[in-house]
This record gives C-alpha cells, structure tokens and sequence, in this order.
C-alpha cells in the first residue's frame, strides 16, 4: 500500500475526505492493473464503447474532441491524480478522445471495479464524486475563459489553474511548475491562434508576470497574474478536507 499511499490520487482526493485505511486498501485495488502508453497514440477514441476508466499515475494526457474539418478543440489536460474517462466508462460511450502529450502510466479501471469500490467505500465514492464535480468546475471556467476573457487574462487564468491542480499533488509551487504543452496544445485549448498564443505570452513576460520556455513555467509577480486573470481558485475546493 506504500505506493498508493503517496501516489497523486490518494494526495488529490484527501484534499476532500481523510481517507482511513480501508479505504487506501480500496484506492490499492483501482490500481492494480497498471499500464504504460506513448506520446501521440490515443488511449481512447472519440466515440469508442465498452472501455476502460483510467486513473494517471504519471505523464500529460489531452483530452479532445474532433470536428467534421478535421480542427480539434481540447477540453482539457489531464495531470496525475486525475481520472481518464470516469463519464465515458459510465455512459458506455466516450464522448471525446484521450492522448498521452508525453509517455505515461495509468491504472485501467472497469466499470465493475469502480461500482464494486463505490459498494465497499461510500465515503470513497463521494471523494470520486467530489474530483467529478471539480472537472465539471474546471470545464466552466474554460467555457468562460474562450467566451468572455480577453487573450491576456484566458492564458493567465488557465497557467494559474493549471498551477493550482500541480501544487495539489504535489508538482508545482507558487513560483511556477514543469509543463510539456506546446504552444500549438495552448492555441487549440483557449481558442487561439499559434501565433497569438507566442504574442501572449510574450506580452505577459514582458509585463514580468510569467514565463513560459523550455518547458517549465515561471510566476514573476503571481499576485499580479491573479489580478490579471481575476483568478478566484475557490471553485477547485482545494482548501482542505470536508469529511474526516
């Protein structure tokens, strides 16, 4: 149990509920099917049946959806501690696809599995329902972002989220976090261009608020980003746990 006992799941969900011992003793047979995926070969396809859940262990997963000219629109990224395709394996069809940006490890997990842990561990179901409903909150602030911010506070708002979900599972700090996108994986989640997410984020750098190079994202002035972005992180119910 000494893995899971430290593993981003367990660090994500105990921002909700202490979870006791049986319930780790749950969290340990979710991940007893553990697998490895490459970068760029989706693990789940937009209309895709009968598959598995998966739970991220480690690496950067998009999920995505195609249009019918072949454009794509991500949703969302997903980071360790996160659940991959939670709905879809409920409702027996997904709904968008899943792509590893990196290499990564995952715990497959059949709709048998979870029903079978929800019955053994109520309180445990409540904390999966509880990361649920966080995706949904984040899924909001994104529909928000694309309509209503400007370009500026769209990445701003989105770096700080993603810095945010990071630092709850223990990846990232107030001074920045190690971040794989592309520029090109930034312009199809906030709606943009490539090039306009390159003027962006030049313009944030040189109002020495963050930077974004070689892979690793920096906070200048992070109290000037949240008031850049009007960054309010109460809807990622990360202040701590609500059951004991």
């Amino acid at each position: 149990m000494n893995i899971v006992a430290n593993s981003p799941l367990t660090r994500k969900l105990s921002a909700f509920v202490a979870l006791s011992e049986v319930e780790r003793a749950v969290l340990e047979r979710l991940h007893q099917r553990r697998r490895s995926f490459v970068a760029g070969r989706d693990m789940v396809h937009q209309g895709q049946s009968a598959q598995a859940a998966y739970i991220l262990s480690a690496g950067w997963v998009c999920s995505y959806k195609v249009q019918a000219d072949g454009t794509r629109q991500i949703v969302d990224f997903q980071v360790p501690g996160d659940f991959l395709g939670l709905r879809s394996v409920l409702l027996r069809t997904s709904d968008h696809s899943f792509e590893p940006i990196v290499d990564i490890e995952a715990a497959e997990v059949t709709a048998g599995d979870l029903l079978a842990a929800f019955a053994q561990s109520p309180r445990l179901a409540t904390a999966i329902l509880w990361a649920a409903s966080r995706d949904e909150a984040m899924v909001v602030e994104h529909l928000v972002g694309i309509g209503r911010r400007d370009a500026d506070a769209r990445m701003a708002h989105f770096l700080l989220e993603l810095g945010s979900r990071l630092a709850l599972v223990g990846m990232g700090r107030k001074e920045g976090f190690d971040c794989p996108l592309t520029q090109y994986h930034l312009a199809d989640t906030l709606g943009l261009s490539a090039v306009h997410v390159n003027r962006v984020l030049r313009q944030l750098r040189e109002r020495g608020l963050v930077t974004f190079r070689d892979g690793h994202v920096t906070f200048h002035d992070y109290c000037g980003l949240v008031e850049l972005a009007e960054f309010d992180p109460a809807y990622l119910d990360q202040t701590g746990p609500l059951l004991k």
